[in-house]
């Protein structure tokens, strides 16, 4: 079983063609896998008679020499995404016992491909958070564990809110895991848990089936092993879907055929915004190393400015929270989820959201109603949009000078859970990757160290839009480079 679990995405659709294995094989280690690493908290629910029922189709499919893309791939799914029959909750006690009629496109466009569903991965509620601790099911624990230092010991957080997906993918308990991004909700997470995390341009990826946050923030994402498992499955995740407004009818770039073009002659910028007072020196140490690596290769690093970066912070916690407000208005206790019973029908409304909604969630939803309001609106919302443009043009300015942009992916490696449960302190986490998500732009981060305590530490890329090939380019160069191998100590085997 180990040496299936061993297996990247490519590599196992590889033994499957080859008949190396079967996809039930597979999947049935995998089915084991979730068992023996139960105590991450990672699965909010296993679906194994449907996972091993989708198994033998493929090995039906594949017998005839036929198959998709992912045929046979075991695949966990985070809650945030609505599969038709199989209950999602987007790890809320309001959304408990909601079993959708339809599926996602996202997940649609997976199945279509021929990918094996092992159950749904536990997140931040609502996706609200950056460490999964917001969740009704309880916190994720990473399964990287300090090797010293004063993190030794620790029950260390896997970041967020894709915290389940990432922490799944290190514990070896799923191949591949499709997350949702708003704030770096796919890179941040990735990061901590020595993983590679793609949030793709805004459109890229449908949004139909997945539970809002956001509406012009979030995206879904792959959250893989390594580069070329990240383009696989980016490439069976996106198209274009009429039946979502923001989907982008844009041709994808062969991203499997990026993984091996190299950066010879392409400009990457080291934003100076991104040199934090007081940042940790090991990011900064990684981030000069990332910097050789893509020199080394042939490409020319040079410096450039995003001035309005330092407001991009404050402007997401005030577009995101008042798009979260009119979002989660839909969870009164009438159409569907949790219904607590009022005296009369404001009543049952406040009883119904003050029992179903968390604390975060609660938060946020004032926070949102509170700029959203007549007096305040103007001078938080519209002023946090015209913030919003003025860094989007940033990042126009900079993308006619450089191809792509190298950053840290996260200011600090995994810290343990429940150390940093004030707003403030949380919402730092999101410094590097929230101004991506703000331009709309594709990002992804990628495993390219270890800390002083053995935890690991990402780099960051950032393309224009519609370039993931760029960002698959670079990836596999940082990647091949850093040679990061390491698995984490409490992966399944």
């Amino acid at each position: 079983m180990s040496d299936l679990l061993s297996l990247t995405a490519v590599a196992a659709r590889s033994a499957l063609d080859k008949k190396e294995c079967s996809a039930s094989e597979l999947t049935a280690a995998y089915l084991k896998a979730i068992e023996d690493t139960a105590d991450n908290n990672a699965y909010v629910a296993v679906t194994a008679e449907k996972a091993m029922d989708m198994a033998k189709a493929s090995d039906t499919r594949l017998a005839k020499g036929e198959g998709g893309a992912l045929e046979g791939i075991p695949v966990g799914v985070k809650d945030m995404f609505c599969t038709k029959g199989v209950e999602t909750t987007a790890s809320s006690q309001i959304l408990k016992g909601f079993v959708p009629t339809y599926e996602s496109t996202v997940t649609s466009h997976l199945w279509a491909d021929g990918a094996v569903m092992l159950g749904k991965l536990n997140c931040d509620e609502f996706a609200m958070g950056s460490a999964n601790e917001t969740s009704v099911f309880g916190p994720v624990t990473n399964p990287w564990t300090a090797a010293s230092g004063d993190l030794k010991g620790k029950a260390l957080t896997p970041g967020g809110s894709s915290g389940g997906s990432a922490a799944a993918m290190a514990a070896r308990s799923c191949l591949l895991a499709p997350g949702t991004d708003t704030g770096g909700s796919i890179r941040q997470p990735a990061a901590f848990c020595g993983m590679v995390g793609l949030k793709p341009t805004y459109g890229r990826c449908s949004r139909r089936g997945i539970v809002a946050f956001a509406s012009s923030l979030d995206q879904a994402g792959p959250i893989t092993r390594d580069v070329a498992d990240c383009a696989l499955m980016m490439t069976s995740m996106a198209g274009h879907d009429a039946g979502d407004s923001t989907s982008i009818d844009a041709p994808m770039p062969d991203l499997m055929a990026a993984l091996s073009t190299g950066v010879k002659g392409m400009r990457i910028g080291i934003p100076d915004q991104y040199t934090l007072e007081g940042m940790n020196q090991e990011i900064v140490a990684l981030w000069e190393k990332g910097r050789a690596w893509l020199e080394d290769a042939g490409a020319s690093c040079v410096p450039v400015s995003l001035p309005h970066t330092q407001y991009a912070l404050p402007a997401y916690y005030i577009v995101a929270p008042a798009e979260a407000s009119s979002n989660l208005a839909r969870y009164d206790g009438v159409r569907y989820g949790q219904r607590v019973e009022g005296a009369t029908l404001d009543d049952m409304y406040a009883k119904t959201r003050g029992a179903g909604f968390g604390d975060e969630v609660k938060r946020r939803i004032l926070i949102g109603t509170y700029v959203l309001s007549a007096g305040y609106y103007d001078a938080y919302y519209i002023k946090a949009q015209q913030v919003r443009r003025l860094i989007q043009q940033d990042f126009l300015t900079v993308f006619e000078q450089v191809d792509a942009l190298l950053t840290p992916s996260t200011p600090t490696a995994a810290f343990p859970l429940g150390e940093k449960m004030d707003a403030v302190s949380m919402f730092l986490n999101d410094v590097f990757t929230v101004p991506a998500n703000l331009a709309g732009i594709p990002a992804i981060s990628v495993p390219s160290g270890l800390s002083s305590d053995g935890l690991p530490l990402g780099l960051q890329l950032i393309a224009p839009a519609l370039r993931e090939d760029t960002l698959i380019r670079g990836a596999a160069v940082i990647e091949k480079a850093a040679g990061f191998d390491y698995v984490a100590t409490g992966a399944a085997s």
